[in-house]
């Protein structure tokens, strides 16, 4: 795919690409969920509040957590003065995602600018979100899912609404399993194949967001950060069993490209350039990585009647529909 934006190379930064969109960025309210520390979602909320954005809205399960990454925002000088707001949010509860998503239809502010779906867990044992869910999938898309639409009439109500869904290149390893995707209550259940999925899924929804909603001015994107060691991907720990389940499952498929290790500061670059560089109008809908459009968007994610087939299975497993 030609990407009109030159940031690309693996090694583009964040913090570069944030003040090459200092305009983009200064005035935006942005919602940004997944910012503990040491993790991408809180180095990318740091970066921008470098440029002036009207208000951070930093949204997390743990009130410690999103509050440590307020007060290192609030000790950096480029960002002290910045306006930001603490959003609880449990994506592994429907009831608190909707709990979370009434507080924002609440805040006086008429709309939001850019919502950045970048929280996220890795494999793991099976567990479950409280309906049931296998988690991964249950908080990686069906939390996102549910929050993202019900707060969809702050985000229409920008002048130019973006939406980021972070994705991983781990949608390799599976499609959705629209028939089974809480793999039969534990029984069938492969971490990785459950991490797969929930990343398959945050590519099919930005493409129905852009399909659905790109008439009314929505632009929706989904993104690979690239691997950051180090960060709260994986809150049980990331094991040695772990990496070799990973190795394993990585042979099994024919995958040989191995493992890219990079800085925050890299990893981040891409969901700045998602949510705010204006050279994407024009491919609403696209996956990204390394700081540029990518056209390495597996086959997992490659069938277009899988992306209503999804919205239709996410709606049923929240109990309610969304129709634009």
């Amino acid at each position: 795919m030609s990407s009109p934006i030159p940031y690309n190379h693996r090694n583009a930064l964040a913090s570069t690409i944030a003040a090459d969109n200092a305009s983009s960025i200064a005035g935006k309210i942005v919602l940004t969920t997944g910012v503990t520390q040491g993790g991408i979602g809180s180095f990318f909320v740091q970066e921008i509040a470098k440029h002036k954005p009207a208000l951070l809205i930093l949204a997390g399960r743990s009130p410690s957590k999103v509050h440590a990454t307020v007060d290192k925002i609030k000790a950096t000088p480029e960002s002290a003065d910045v306006v930001t707001r603490v959003l609880i949010l449990d994506l592994a509860s429907q009831q608190l995602v909707r709990d979370a998503a009434e507080e924002v239809l609440s805040y006086a502010e008429d709309h939001i600018d850019v919502l950045v779906n970048s929280a996220g867990i890795m494999a793991g044992p099976y567990r479950t979100t409280k309906e049931g869910i296998e988690l991964q999938f249950g908080s990686n898309h069906i939390g996102h899912f549910l929050f993202t639409n019900l707060i969809m009439p702050k985000i229409l109500a920008s002048k130019s609404p973006r939406i980021v869904n972070v994705s991983s290149d781990g949608h390799r390893f599976s499609a959705v399993r629209f028939e089974d995707p809480s793999f039969s209550g534990g029984v069938a259940y492969d971490e990785w194949e459950a991490y797969g999925q929930s990343k398959t899924a945050n590519i099919l929804f930005s493409k129905a967001l852009a399909e659905k909603l790109g008439p009314r001015g929505l632009k929706a994107y989904s993104l690979h950060p690239g691997q950051a060691l180090g960060t709260s991907l994986a809150p049980q720990g990331f094991t040695d069993d772990d990496l070799a389940t990973l190795v394993a499952k990585d042979k099994e498929i024919g995958w040989d490209r191995g493992f890219d290790f990079r800085s925050l500061d890299e990893c981040a670059a891409t969901h700045v350039v998602a949510a705010f560089d204006a050279r994407l109008d024009g491919f609403n809908g696209a996956y990204l990585e390394n700081g540029k459009l990518s056209d390495d968007v597996q086959s997992t994610a490659e069938k277009p009647e899988d992306v209503e087939k999804l919205w239709k299975l996410s709606e049923k497993l929240v109990h309610e529909t969304f129709t634009y």
